[in-house]
């Protein structure tokens, strides 16, 4: 057991109450409200508790051990049924609720707690208390981004088509009764709330105890003189719209309401009123130091003395709540004589002796402290417990020689170790229910972050529910912990709320007010001012208070770098990361992207670009992915009753931001979108790297600071053309953190044949249960080609047959030619192939054909090119034949040779923002194309061979080289029958360009309707990368195969890109008559337009050069 001594230290012996309050708190003993407070800013809260850290009373030091609020005696939920009124505007609300004998029988039944907005969404898409409004940059209320706007208040008269013009500003008005435990007797009562959205009045038995802002930090309220034997009454009335509103304008649903716990818990007269723990460490990180300054609060009606502090800490096992006792040695912290209503604070000093557990997010070892006030004849009046976690953080300067990278400089640490935070943002967000979030979805969360290597979260862009606090602790993520400040909607001149000093407070408060509660969380390695809220003066005072009241962790806020610990910005390209990392920029170093890689849509291009300069410097922390889940809420079509995933303008909400309001690496309801798996790929903490290929010696490098890779084991599977034909298992060296090891597997060369590719996949398979996942769960995987396959022409592939082919033509263009098994046509005023069968098979349908294919549905990324797409006509090209010729050939076979201008013929256009839920693409034939419109120049041959192979060659070009295309190949249009893809390429998930590196090349095989992704408005998916064949095939394997000369990029789909485009939403997208095969000799990658840069210029597609060639041939 370790032994922990304690040194006492007595810093202050007391100071009135006054000299820790925050600006801005008011009290009193008002009768009724004065009326205007929800729509001043320096009015910020009445009667309202001063924040302290996040801990509970408890009986007995058993109870205490388990800290939750669960386990507490003195602490009692108020959620469950609550009386619930809404109305549309401050003059409906039912004057005089609070009072216990005004009746509320008739009102609804609601369960607190809740956003009422979403509450209200009927299942025939009617809305019961009003809309869910989704804004980005705005406030759903009418403003103007003018110098001192912000005077004329909340309630403007917006336009009259807006959601706000006659639901100016709704209000909630709840009702519940409750009783106190008869122990709680004697003690004070305090109520909490952890989260109203946005202004609350408070009453307690229809006496008005005071309100609060400030969504989401906790309001506290002493209740204990407004209470009454038995029944008693708590009334809230709760505004949409306030003044806190203009500092809450984050990207996400505005939705009103208790959206978080409500509670009562008893302390008693004289009590701990705060505790603050710091740790610290020796230079070695041998020991462990652990300060425990806690503020003691006399509310009793006589002095005080004789009281003291005991404390017992207790090591927990890791993930886990079970604890045991560590020994230690203890002297009583004595308490300095307190007369009534005063503070102390005071100060103890213990120090680990023997090398603690420190915390990490690699190893989040814990220690429960727990401390028991006890009065002059020793009798404990309360006990209280905390988790602490040791472990420091900070900016430490390195020497070259310090420095793995050898470059040397200001990084920041964990632990001494220049940690790299793989991170991304986080709403508080549920389809069903809002911004009420439940623990057991939390808790998935947790395990979903776990399972895809991210470490860190950024919590966007306020704090969280304090359970998130606890799981991050419990399971090991760090945290940038941001303040409740964004008014985006003054931008960042003179009219923005960071200059106006009647704002000072609130910006100070709302920081301070998250920094008291969870101070102790050692999961939280930096704070956030806020964000996007401003460059001025406030911020510095924020930036001021926090760092006065905590010196052991770095402050950061992106708006503006003077003010911040570490420089940041957000969406930078993958050239400014490179400039940071070199030192060639100006940027105040460390530094942190808090976003990057806007996840809306079928996204995240360039994640190995950047991380690959990330990782190769100390300098750049890491960076946090916009965002985590998609913000969605389900809702109701109105004609069919059908449920579906609504975003912004869906609830008829005006103004809106559309789709904007979905960036996440997971959709709404928590399921995976591709780009979370890219994500877990390069965030994983493993490299492999070949040694001795032809040997089988490869280097591992474990990419922890903390921890060795003794978690896994190695599972290998040796591919021969992308089958498995070896595999095996084996156990790990020690591979301690931060260096590499060499292994060998033991696969023989000796038996690859020439002739064939052979790649070597590694999986690290965790060796026990966790957590988040359970054994032989893939943590990190990597493969590596061994030998390529040789490049072998495409008609070696050809069998030679004896029968001849059948040619004619007929009078509608149409020349068939037809051999033993087959038969295909071929348009000649269209230069394409029109139909095609195999046996009794169709695979190109009559009355379909193939078209140039040149754009894609757009996904929200293409925000930088789609418009031109429609504007070159390239949805509807048509075909002229320039050059037609035919031969027959010394082999049996038939050569078609086209050579085609393929334009659009009149003027097109499309309508609809990039995040606009309908699109409408507009042909106005009043307008024709000119000679000068754009088009393609394309050359074709096709040779039908007599075994029913089909070989076509491509050549594309344009007269307009530089214009960007969507992609470049063909489309088919194939039997609706065959629903069955096999390939060999990249997968088995989407994959683009510059979002490939999680995909491996092995065969794989699905229906196609595998290939569907439920993108909330419907968009490209199921591309796959680099596959030299693919096959569409019935449920009894006939169809086609099509090979490419060198690889190409391929989707299947039951739908047409047009249908795509034009459907708001996946239910409303209805199969086509066919099937849809994309082969394409290359594919634009997705970047990061919606929100960031666009695409690399490698894996731009643009109207220059290019061919390919494919072998079509039946698969029976």
């Amino acid at each position: 057991m370790r032994l922990l001594a304690l040194i006492i230290v007595l810093l202050s012996c007391s100071y009135v109450a006054a000299s820790v309050k925050l600006i801005g708190y008011e009290y009193g003993n008002r009768t009724m409200p004065v009326g205007d407070e929800w729509d001043n800013p320096e009015k910020i809260a009445y009667n309202k508790e001063q924040p302290k850290a996040w801990y509970f009373s408890f009986t007995d030091i058993e109870k205490a051990r388990k800290v939750l609020p669960d386990y507490s005696d003195y602490w009692k939920s108020l959620d469950g049924t609550w009386k619930f009124k809404w109305v549309a505007t401050p003059e409906e609300r039912p004057q005089g609720f609070e009072k216990p004998k005004f009746d509320v029988s008739d009102w609804d039944d609601v369960q607190v707690p809740m956003n009422w907005n979403v509450a209200g969404i009927q299942k025939n898409g009617a809305q019961k208390y009003g809309t869910p409004i989704y804004v980005n940059v705005n406030v759903p209320f009418y403003h103007e981004t003018k110098r001192d706007d912000w005077r004329k208040g909340v309630m403007r008269t917006p336009p009259t088509d807006w959601t706000m013009f006659k639901c100016r500003n709704e209000v909630g008005s709840y009702r519940r009764t409750f009783t106190v435990p008869e122990k709680w007797k004697g003690m004070d009562i305090h109520i909490c709330f952890d989260g109203v959205d946005s202004f609350f009045y408070l009453w307690i038995n229809g006496k008005y105890v005071g309100f609060s802002k400030n969504s989401r930090n906790a309001a506290h309220f002493d209740i204990t003189n407004f209470l009454r034997k038995g029944e008693n009454t708590v009334a809230v009335e709760v505004y949409r719209n306030s003044d806190g509103s203009q500092l809450e304008a984050q990207d996400m649903f505005r939705l009103p309401g208790i959206f978080r716990t409500v509670s009562l818990e008893a302390t008693p007269k004289v009590c701990i009123a705060n505790l603050n723990i710091t740790t610290d460490n020796d230079d070695d990180y041998e020991s462990g130091i652990i300060k425990i300054k806690p503020t003691i609060k006399n509310n009793s009606k006589k002095k005080i003395a004789g009281y003291s502090i005991t404390y017992q800490l207790y090591l927990n096992k890791i993930y886990s709540d079970e604890n045991t006792a560590e020994e230690w040695t203890i002297e009583e912290q004595k308490v300095p004589t307190l007369k009534r209503q005063e503070f102390a604070t005071t100060e103890i000093i213990g120090n680990l002796q023997n090398k603690p557990h420190f915390w990490s997010a690699e190893e989040p070892w814990r220690y429960t402290l727990v401390a028991q006030l006890r009065d002059s004849k020793d009798q404990v009046i309360q006990c209280i417990s905390t988790y602490i976690g040791i472990r420091k953080t900070g900016i430490r300067t390195f020497s070259s020689e310090m420095d793995e990278y050898e470059k040397g400089g200001r990084f920041f640490c964990v632990n001494g170790k220049p940690v790299k935070l793989k991170g991304v943002n986080r709403h508080e967000t549920n389809p069903q229910t809002g911004h009420v979030v439940s623990r057991e979805q939390m808790l998935e969360e947790i395990k979903l972050m776990k399972r895809a290597n991210i470490n860190c979260v950024r919590t966007s862009h306020y704090p969280d529910d304090p359970y998130w606090y606890y799981l991050c602790d419990k399971y090991g993520l760090y945290l940038v912990a941001e303040a409740n400040n964004e008014a985006h909607q003054y931008g960042y001149g003179d009219a923005s709320l960071s200059h106006p000093t009647e704002w000072r407070n609130a910006i100070v408060d709302r920081t301070m007010e998250m920094a008291y509660a969870y101070y102790n969380n050692p999961s939280i390695i930096m704070w956030s001012l806020g964000n996007e809220a401003g460059p001025g003066k406030n911020f510095q005072a924020a930036y001021d208070s926090l760092h006065a009241y905590d010196k052991s962790r770095p402050i950061h806020y992106e708006r503006n770098n003077d003010i911040s610990d570490v420089g940041s910005c957000m969406y930078p390209s993958v050239e400014r990361v490179k400039n940071i990392a070199s030192g060639k920029s100006n940027d105040k170093l460390p530094f942190f992207f808090c976003e990057y890689g806007h996840s809306m849509g079928n996204a995240v291009g360039n994640l190995k670009d950047y991380w690959d300069i990330i990782e190769s410097n100390n300098a750049i922390i890491g960076g946090c992915i916009w965002d985590w889940v998609d913000q969605g809420i389900y809702n109701y079509d109105s004609i069919s009753g059908t449920r579906y995933i609504g975003y912004g303008g869906d609830f008829g909400d005006k103004p809106n931001d559309g789709q904007f309001v979905m960036n996440g690496l997971l959709f709404s309801d928590l399921t995976p979108k591709p780009q979370y798996y890219e994500l877990k790929y390069i965030y994983q903490n493993v490299q492999i790297k070949p040694i001795h290929v032809g040997k089988g010696y490869f280097s591992i490098f474990n990419k922890n600071f903390f921890t060795h890779l003794t978690d896994y084991q190695l599972c290998w599977t040796l591919l021969e053309d992308g089958k498995v034909v070896e595999s095996g298992k084996m156990a790990l060296p020690q591979i301690k953190f931060r260096e590499l090891e060499t292994i060998h597997i033991p696969y023989n060369t000796t038996n690859f044949k020439n002739d064939k590719r052979y790649d070597l996949h590694f999986a690290f398979c965790l060796n026990k249960d966790m957590p988040w996942a359970d054994r032989d769960y893939v943590q990190a995987e990597e493969q590596l080609l061994l030998q390529d396959k040789p490049k072998t022409q495409l008609t070696d592939m050809i069998h030679q047959a004896s029968e001849k082919l059948d040619i004619t033509t007929g009078s509608n263009n149409i020349i068939t030619v037809k051999g033993k098994g087959f038969s295909v046509q071929f348009n000649k005023r269209h230069g394409i192939m029109s139909y095609l069968s195999y046996g009794n098979t169709e695979i190109i349908p009559r009355g379909n054909n193939m078209k140039i294919d040149a754009i894609r549905a757009f996904v929200n990324n293409d925000k930088w090119c789609y418009a031109k797409w429609f504007e070159n006509g390239l949805h509807k090209l048509q075909n002229k034949i320039t050059n037609f010729t035919t031969s027959n050939n010394a082999d049996g076979s038939f050569t078609l040779n086209f050579e085609i201008t393929s334009k659009a013929s009149y003027k097109t256009y499309i309508e609809g923002r990039i995040n606009d839920a309908e699109h409408k693409i507009v042909t106005d034939k009043s307008t024709r194309a000119t000679k000068d419109n754009f088009k393609f120049k394309v050359k074709t041959t096709w040779t039908v061979y007599p075994d029913g192979s089909i070989m076509l060659n491509s050549v594309f070009d344009s007269n307009k080289r530089d214009t960007d295309l969507g992609r470049i190949g063909w489309v088919l249009q194939t039997n609706k029958q065959l629903s069955q893809l096999s390939y060999f390429g990249r997968g088995p998930l989407d994959n683009y360009p510059d979002r490939k590196a999680s995909q491996f090349v092995a065969q794989y095989k699905a229906d196609i309707k595998d290939m569907i992704q439920p993108w909330c408005k419907p968009q490209d998916m199921g591309n796959r990368e680099e596959v030299k064949w693919c096959e569409i095939s019935d449920k009894n394997g006939n169809g086609a195969r099509f090979t490419c000369q060198d690889t190409m990029s391929i989707e299947y789909l039951p739908y047409s890109d047009i249908e795509m485009i034009t459907a708001s939403h996946p239910h409303k997208l209805k199969e086509s008559a066919n099937n849809y095969l994309h082969l394409d000799a290359a594919v634009t990658g997705l970047g990061g337009a919606s929100c960031g840069p666009q695409p690399l210029e490698r894996d731009k597609v643009k109207a220059n050069l290019h061919e390919i060639t494919i072998l079509i041939q039946p698969l029976k």
